[in-house]
């Protein structure tokens, strides 16, 4: 699955009120951001705490927390846990996995059911196709994305909850966790951050962002949507978040041009064929990893049945913005005004 930059969500972290003035039995909250690349993408955190040895300690517990699930996902990693149930799984025999990839796969083949297969984990070896062709700056070769092709289908995937298995049903099988994992990785930094006692906090994976209680003094996180079709825009939308989860997905900014056709670094996995349409999402979900994975599936099935499946999705709002004959529209689905920065 891709990662995402078209509908550019700029981490413009504006807490009106940078120090907190409570009781005086209590500390004030400074803020305290952090940055370090994880998951092939920049992370970035942001919280509040009483003082910094406290921010110190919370932040080493994120980013370990993150590296943990790089090594669970990661499909670049041949000893990540997901590369090596591929590689070591035999047909059809069920495989005890840990929690965090059972969560995972359950989420993203309920998704799969949900789509009818526009979100699907198989696509790893069409996406790895594409990442070549990209580079070469030309097709892949139909024989072989054919080939590929007949690898995909999260049919092939069977889970048992009562063991926390994993059942793959041929050799040769590729996972890809990229329209998922980094909405999980989030979220679960957001979670490793309260733990440590900084609940005021906000983690940005790449595009997936999850925020936790608000900044002191802030009714929640100010996160800024920019336009899908200029990397220099300034935010047309500006979002207030609080213990919620956005994502976004799109096209604008990574693609390649063959023979005149634009192609998106976003692979269709009914077609194996990167999408040749401008389009964006940003969704709002109560977690990181529904959010990044409806994002990836709202571009996958188009605006009319990506917003169909966000409405059927409790508690999921969005913003959809598609180029139509040249001219860009934009559609909320869901209650997207309730979580938009009060004027």
């Amino acid at each position: 699955m891709p990662a995402r930059n078209a509908i550019r969500l700029l981490l413009v972290v504006v807490a009106e009120g940078a120090l907190w003035s409570p009781p005086a039995a209590a500390q004030p909250l400074s803020r305290y951001e952090f940055a370090e690349k994880h998951m092939g993408v920049d992370v970035q955190l942001t919280l509040y705490a009483a003082t910094e040895t406290t921010a110190n300690d919370a932040a080493r517990r994120a980013f370990r927390r993150i590296a943990e699930l790089e090594r669970v996902f990661s499909d670049y990693d041949p000893d990540s846990e997901a590369m090596r149930l591929c590689r070591l799984a035999q047909p059809n025999e069920f495989q005890p996995v840990s929690d965090d990839l059972f969560t995972v796969l359950s989420a993203a083949q309920d998704l799969a059911q949900r789509s009818n297969g526009a979100f699907d984990v198989t696509i790893g070896p069409v996406v790895k196709l594409w990442r070549r062709a990209r580079r070469r700056q030309e097709l892949p070769e139909a024989a072989v994305l054919a080939e590929a092709r007949a690898l995909v289908g999260y049919r092939q995937i069977r889970l048992d909850p009562s063991t926390r298995s994993v059942s793959l049903a041929r050799t040769g099988l590729q996972l890809d966790f990229g329209g998922i994992a980094k909405g999980y990785a989030a979220q679960e930094a957001v979670a490793a951050l309260k733990a440590a006692g900084c609940s005021s906090a906000l983690v940005a994976v790449a595009g997936d962002i999850v925020a936790g209680d608000p900044p002191p003094d802030a009714p929640g996180w100010k996160v800024g949507v920019a336009s899908a079709n200029r990397a220099d825009a300034p935010p047309f939308r500006w979002l207030c978040l609080a213990n919620a989860a956005v994502s976004t997905s799109g096209d604008a900014f990574q693609h390649v041009v063959i023979d005149g056709v634009r192609y998106s670094h976003i692979v269709d996995p009914r077609t194996g064929l990167g999408l040749t349409r401008l389009c964006g999402a940003t969704v709002i979900s109560g977690n990181g990893m529904t959010a990044d994975s409806l994002a990836t599936a709202a571009i996958l099935l188009g605006p009319r049945e990506g917003a169909r499946l966000i409405q059927e999705t409790p508690g999921a709002a969005a913003l959809i913005v598609c180029d139509s004959e040249g001219r860009m529209s934009a559609q909320t689905v869901g209650d997207f005004a309730r979580w938009e920065w009060p004027e």
